[in-house]
């Protein structure tokens, strides 16, 4: 028997395959079958959503507050004119200019 090359499969397909096997209306040996994937990989699939399912409804987590676009912008601006002051303080301090 030749081996197969790995599959991966998406969510959506493990979702339908576990939403299967939770309604138990037929044996894994059989959903297994239809969807063409080892009785083990289908266990696994329905062992996880019962293990997640009340995270489908949990409240969202607001996203994790950090620098704004526009405190980010003013930063930049901020150290380019930096940047430039020092740059030109220094070509008249030695009489050569730093950028090269």
């Amino acid at each position: 028997m030749a081996k197969r090359p790995r599959r991966n499969h998406t969510a959506a397909f493990k979702a339908k395959v576990a939403l299967e096997a939770v309604k138990e209306e037929k044996t894994v040996a059989e959903i297994a079958e239809i969807y063409d994937v080892h009785p083990n990989q289908v266990t696994q699939w329905k062992k996880q959503l019962l293990e997640r399912a009340s995270e489908a409804f949990e409240k969202e987590r607001p996203p994790e507050e950090g620098p704004s676009v526009r405190e980010l912008n003013a930063k930049i601006g901020q150290l380019v004119m930096e940047n430039d002051f020092l740059s030109s303080a220094l070509g008249k301090l030695h009489g050569t200019s730093a950028k090269r």
